[in-house]
């Protein structure tokens, strides 16, 4: 089938601001169902024409589809400074129904696109457009706080200041940023980018390039700022159905996940509820994890996006819920990459119907620091207390090796993390060598009764994937900053000394432990510059507990799968 490209069309909104559009039309007469994109990233980049993990623009224009394509407000051809997250609500909706105004239009939208190209579809869902009819949200979360947060309110100092300063690098050299030391604040960050310590160190020059930053920085509690952006708070307006991907080493991974649950349990619509579909596959977020190799783990031929058929997922999912074509299978309801058996699985829901969770206790005899102490992760809880201790040194930390990162100065996935077990600041519980197939999938948690020295501290945990060979490959992470361990809105100190008890997140993963392999547990306080380190007001180096036994059953509870591998 032919297609053309109307480049550069002016779409004007509410205010006045016209946003540079590119038309990709089928061949023929039309009206066509349209599908949207909104992107920061340049409409004309390699990050949508060229991108695995997206739809390809030319197939979807094959089969039928108008396809439109825009530059978000401050980025590329639209004027403006990108101002993260202001305008992506009102700027869709009135792109939706100048789209939906036009002759070429069939009176059918939806929208796809992946990271902050799902914040706005998300945005655009909660205003229930008539017109709207479909997203396809990869990579990405419905709550802003948490595209920038762990789960339990720690900064995601990584993703945040990586991505941001690319998008100051952008700011500055726009016609409308005309600082007198644009320049030289350019010049800063380009250099940060290439030295993880500049770009944590330096970033006054990132806020000065997009201010943004400083703002939401100024809300580290989910407070009114966070909850009028929270496409979540805001379910049961949503009407549509999604269509949600990720990767287990995914910094979104969580929050699709979340997505998925929440609309499938609160959507507006019966068509929302049911239309949920759900794709995660072993890799990471950004480039170069396409083909699911890693240094330390190669997943197989089965583990590349190409595998995954990502264009033709789409597709299945637009022709029925745009189109209106009930008779198409769009298949399974949650599709997955089962690490360990290295192969992809049909599910019928997220969690998995057959999910029985499983407590494994923390036991040592005091001395748990690093994979030779002794710690042990045991079925039975311990029948003496006892605590673990280390101290905790924000001029220390103990640094992201891997899992679910994004510019941290490496590479994300599943890296061996027998350097990081070390230290004598990380506590290490390690099973027995497995006898039989142990198949965790699901939502993995950490509950942690800790004291410390400081009025708040961080509470960090992996799951780790323990090889016959010796290498520890991380599975999935969290951390938990104590003063949020109740709430993300209520913060509430520490009390030095005291015992608290906190239940860590650390996350999804799917994986299958094989014999000969154990299981183990990593707690610390810090997981630097995945998360920002806690610098424990009041004092410069925190001692911090860990305690375990029958009055404190400290444990590492894990989603088991019982089938026959």
């Amino acid at each position: 089938m032919s297609l053309s490209i109307d480049t550069g069309v002016a779409v004007p909104m509410r205010d006045g601001v016209a946003l540079a559009t590119d038309l990709w039309r089928p061949g023929g007469t039309g009206p066509w169902p349209v599908l949207l994109a909104r992107t920061p990233y340049g409409r004309t980049s390699t990050a949508h024409l060229g991108n695995p993990k997206l739809p390809d623009i030319r197939v979807l224009v094959e089969n039928g589809y108008l396809v439109v394509v825009q530059d978000v407000r401050g980025t590329a051809d639209s004027p403006g400074l990108l101002e993260p997250h202001r305008f992506d609500g009102s700027d869709t909706v009135d792109t939706l129904a100048w789209i939906a105004g036009q002759p070429w239009c069939d009176g059918t939208v939806g929208m796809w696109g992946a990271s902050y190209m799902g914040f706005a579809q998300w945005q655009a869902a909660a205003q229930a457009p008539p017109v709207l009819r479909a997203i396809a949200p990869l990579m990405t979360t419905a709550d802003p706080y948490a595209a920038w947060h762990s789960a339990q309110g720690a900064v995601a100092q990584s993703t945040l200041l990586n991505w941001s300063a690319r998008m100051a690098l952008a700011n500055l050299a726009r016609p409308e940023s005309t600082g007198p030391s644009d320049a030289q604040d350019a010049a800063e960050i380009r250099a940060a980018l290439d030295d993880v310590d500049k770009l944590i160190s330096g970033h006054s020059a990132i806020v000065r390039g997009l201010p943004w930053l400083g703002e939401m920085l100024a809300h580290p509690d989910y407070d009114v700022y966070w909850r009028q952006l929270s496409a979540l708070d805001r379910s049961a307006a949503i009407t549509v159905p999604a269509f949600n991907l990720t990767g287990w080493y995914d910094v979104f991974a969580r929050e699709v996940v979340r997505s998925y649950t929440t609309m499938r349990r609160s959507g507006g619509s019966s068509a929302a509820r049911e239309g949920q579909r759900l794709v995660i596959g072993p890799w990471g977020h950004g480039d170069g994890a396409d083909l699911g190799v890693f240094p330390d783990r190669s997943f197989g031929l089965a583990g590349s996006v190409k595998a995954a058929a990502v264009t033709s997922a789409h597709l299945r999912f637009f022709d029925r819920y745009v189109k209106g074509h009930d008779d198409v299978d769009t298949g399974a309801r949650v599709r997955i990459f089962v690490m360990g058996l290295d192969q992809w699985r049909d599910e019928d829901d997220w969690p998995l119907p057959d999910t029985r969770y499983e407590d494994h206790f923390l036991h040592s005899a005091g001395r748990a620091n690093g994979s030779q102490g002794d710690g042990r992760l045991h079925p039975a809880p311990a029948a003496d207390e006892f605590s673990d201790s280390f101290s905790y040194d924000p001029l220390r930390p103990v640094p992201t090796v891997g899992g679910a990162t994004l510019g941290a100065g490496g590479l994300a996935g599943p890296a061996d993390q027998a350097d990081v077990e070390r230290r004598d600041d990380v506590l290490c519980y390690t099973s027995e060598s497995l006898e039989t197939p142990l198949e965790v999938t699901g939502h993995v948690a950490l509950t942690v009764h800790v004291s410390s020295t400081a009025v708040d501290t961080d509470v960090t945990g992996k799951l780790v994937d323990v090889f016959p060979d010796g290498r520890a490959i991380i599975l999935c992470e969290g951390s938990c900053r104590m003063r949020y361990r109740s709430s993300l809105s209520r913060p509430q100190p520490l009390v030095p000394g005291e015992i608290a008890e906190a239940t860590v997140e650390l996350g999804v993963t799917s994986n299958v432990f094989l014999p000969g392999h154990r299981i183990r547990l990593e707690v610390s306080s810090s997981d630097f510059p995945r998360y920002d380190r806690n610098l424990t007001t009041g004092v410069e180096v925190a001692v911090n507990r860990i305690f375990h036994g029958p009055e404190h059953p400290s444990r590492l509870t894990l989603p088991v799968i019982a089938r026959n591998p």
